[in-house]
C-alpha cells in the first residue's frame, strides 16, 4: 500500500511541475527584417589609349567606344591617360590598365617585356595595315628625306614606328644619324600635334601614322593647303587592342566578342563609336602581322639618350 501511495505522489508532483512552467509569447510586430544582401558589383574596366592623338583628341574620339563597351559590360569604363607610350606599356605591366589602345612599335616592346598580347585590330578601308607618311609644309621644295637634311624635324614619340622608327630607318639609309642630319629635332607626343606643328612652320618636316593623317584631313580640310606628303612607307601592321597579362580569361573572351560583334550591331551606339573612330570594323590579328615592324626596329635601335 505504501508503494502506491508513493508512485501517486510522484505522479502529483510531476502535474504540478508541469503546470508551474510558463509559456513565452513572442510578439510578431517586434520582428525586424533581415538586412538586405549588399550588391556585389564589379570594379571599372581601366582602359588606356597611347597617345597618337592628343589628349583631348583622344576623348572625342574613344568615349563613344568606351561609353558602348560600358552598355555591353553593364560596368563602368574608366579612361587612363599618359603622355607617353611607355608610360602606356607600364601601366599595363603594372596590372593598373586592363585593355589598351597602343600603337605598332609598343606593341612590339609590350609583347616582350610587359606580357601584354594581343585583342583585336581595327580595321580601316578592309586593311589591317597602316603607313608612316614623310610630310612638309605645301610650300616646301623637299621631295624626300635627303632634302631635309639640315632642317628641323618633329618625332612623335621616342617608342613610335611611324613617327620614330622608320623616319630613323630613312636617315640612317642615307648613312647618317638623326643627331647629325637635322638642324634639330623634337618630340610632339601626339600625330596630330605633329601634323600641327608642320602646318604651322614650327618643324620643316615629320613622320606621321597615315590613319592618324587622313583623320585629320577629313575633320580640318584645311590641312590639305598646310601640308603635303612626300613619302608613304611600306605597309606594316596596324597598330592594335592589347590586354594587360593579369586580365582574366573570361573578362578577355567577353571583350572579344563585343568588339568583334560591334560593326553587325545595328545600334546607335555602336554605329557612333565605330565612326568616331574611323574605323570600319575590329578584327582578329595575329603576331606574324608586326614581323616587318619588328625587324625594322631591331635594326634601328632604341632612341638615342
Amino acid at each position: 500500500m505504501k508503494y502506491y501511495l508513493f508512485i501517486i505522489f510522484i505522479i502529483l508532483l510531476g502535474i504540478s511541475g508541469c503546470q508551474r512552467t510558463t509559456t513565452s509569447l513572442i510578439q510578431l510586430d517586434d520582428l525586424q527584417p533581415l538586412p538586405m544582401p549588399t550588391p556585389v558589383t564589379s570594379p571599372p574596366l581601366r582602359v588606356s589609349v597611347a597617345s597618337v592623338i592628343s589628349a583631348q583628341g583622344t576623348v572625342q574620339s574613344y568615349q563613344p567606344l568606351l561609353d558602348y563597351l560600358s552598355a555591353r559590360l553593364g560596368r563602368e569604363v574608366t579612361l587612363i591617360q599618359r603622355r607617353t607610350y611607355t608610360e602606356t606599356n607600364e601601366l599595363i605591366g603594372r596590372n593598373e590598365v586592363d585593355v589598351a589602345f597602343v600603337c605598332t612599335s609598343a606593341y612590339i616592346d609590350g609583347r616582350d617585356r610587359y606580357g601584354m598580347s594581343l585583342l583585336v585590330a581595327p580595321q580601316v578601308n578592309g586593311e589591317t595595315t597602316y603607313h608612316s607618311l614623310l610630310i612638309v609644309p605645301t610650300d616646301s621644295p623637299a621631295r624626300s628625306m635627303a632634302d631635309l637634311r639640315g632642317k628641323v624635324f618633329a618625332f612623335t614619340d621616342p617608342t613610335s614606328f611611324s613617327g620614330r622608327v622608320y623616319p630613323t630607318a630613312l636617315v640612317q639609309e642615307l648613312g647618317d644619324s638623326p643627331e647629325s642630319f637635322f638642324q634639330d629635332t623634337f618630340f610632339t607626343y601626339s600625330h596630330d600635334a605633329a601634323i600641327e606643328a608642320v602646318a604651322n612652320g614650327l618643324a620643316d618636316g615629320a613622320a606621321v601614322d597615315s590613319l592618324v593623317f587622313h583623320f585629320a584631313l577629313s575633320r580640318h580640310p584645311e590641312l590639305r593647303e598646310q601640308v603635303k606628303v612626300i613619302h608613304t612607307s611600306p605597309p606594316f601592321g596596324i597598330p592594335p587592342v592589347v590586354v594587360g597579362p593579369g586580365v582574366r580569361p573570361q573578362l578577355r573572351a567577353e571583350l572579344q566578342n563585343i568588339l568583334l560583334g560591334m560593326a553587325d550591331d545595328p545600334s546607335p551606339l555602336a554605329q557612333t563609336a565605330l565612326e568616331s573612330l574611323g574605323i570600319d570594323r575590329f578584327v582578329m590579328i595575329d603576331d606574324a602581322a608586326y614581323a616587318s615592324a619588328r625587324l625594322l626596329r631591331s635594326q634601328v635601335g632604341p632612341v638615342s639618350p
